[in-house]
């Protein structure tokens, strides 16, 4: 017989949570208390500035849980974390895990979730040293605040990208959305499951390593991660940094299996790359001398393609899209938004 959380209750979950990330996890020596008291303590490495984000994760509006397994399921919600980090250069260093759960979830599977958010972080020598748990009727959920460090002085932010610097992506946007919507058709079948473009959405990478590289070198003018889509989060950097962007349709980024998935849609495959989208891929603005430098220091890491799709100009707001015959059609930067849903 399963057993499920109604069989040891709260803090019979936490004995066993305790238990297992002493057991699995990286303990880090700057960690002075964890689990087990009101509160953690840690101790900020010198010259060190920190970094805080928090991201929740709702069953059925951010997660489809009839098509990803508990493990997937706890990497995903830490990828979301560590991306935020990265973003502006830092490295993981602490995790706290809230989860709301439904009194007749399997222990099997909360352990399976726990060892899917050690994953992701034991490449960072990154640990969880807190949380809570709370019980729910209905949708489960999972909240983490991760905390990082980045050296001092070399955070990159939106709201610093300037005209005349070039615009980087890395990866393939819009291959997560794709895969989603694979799903949503209804589209299960073992092949899909395994498709490229469905692990894109269940399976994705951070660009954390490179994220950290690029702020170490002092390449990057503005850097933020694609969670709310290619448009939506470059408008971002435009909004905060008071500039523009022209975006050049014939530079995006894609690959076989969105070309495929467009065809299928009969939908332009610019659309796919610019719309929506949960890649935790990279944004980048930099100064031109500087863009082969990154995509040298990023090749050595790993084969993923970054490209140059752009440019910042000095019309605050102003996104172009720039079509192969010169002409320009103007883009509005709306991403995701969780009241109102996707905007196209």
């Amino acid at each position: 017989m399963t057993e499920t959380l109604s069989d040891i209750g709260e803090f019979g979950l936490i004995d066993l949570i305790r238990g297992l990330l002493q057991k699995e996890q990286v303990h880090a020596p700057e960690v002075t208390l964890g689990i087990g008291d009101d509160a953690a303590s840690f101790r900020p490495g010198r010259g060190r500035e920190l970094l805080v984000t928090c991201d929740c994760m709702v069953e059925g509006s951010h997660y489809l849980p009839e098509h990803m397994n508990p493990s997937d399921l706890g990497r995903r919600a830490m990828v979301m974390n560590i991306s935020d980090i990265g973003a502006m250069g830092g490295r993981p260093r602490y995790a706290t895990v809230s989860l709301g759960l439904r009194p007749e979830t399997g222990l099997a599977d909360i352990k399976a979730m726990y060892r899917g958010f050690i994953s992701e972080l034991r490449p960072f020598k990154a640990s969880i040293i807190g949380g809570n748990i709370t019980k729910t009727e209905h949708s489960a959920f999972i909240d983490i605040t991760l905390i990082g460090e980045v050296e001092t002085g070399k955070i990159v932010r939106r709201s610093t990208a300037r005209p005349g610097d070039r615009i980087l992506v890395t990866g393939y946007p819009g291959q997560a959305a794709a895969g989603l919507r694979l799903l949503r058709e209804g589209k299960t079948h073992d092949n899909l499951i395994n498709h490229p473009l469905i692990a894109a959405f269940i399976r994705p990478s951070h660009r954390a390593v490179e994220g950290q590289i690029v702020a170490q070198k002092g390449y990057a003018t503005s850097m933020i991660d694609i969670s709310d889509g290619l448009l939506g989060d470059l408008g971002h950097i435009c909004e905060q940094s008071n500039v523009g962007a022209d975006i050049f349709q014939d530079r995006l980024p894609s690959n076989g299996h969105m070309k495929e998935y467009s065809l299928s849609q009969d939908k332009p495959i610019y659309h796919m790359a610019l719309r929506n989208s949960d890649d935790y891929e990279l944004i980048m603005t930099c100064l031109p001398e500087n863009m082969e430098a990154i995509k040298s220091e990023l090749a050595s890491l790993a084969d993923t393609p970054v490209t140059e799709i752009g440019r910042i100009n000095d019309k605050p707001r102003d996104i172009s899209l720039i079509r192969p015959d010169n002409s320009r059609y103007k883009l509005f930067p709306t991403g995701w938004d969780h009241f109102i849903g996707e905007m196209d």
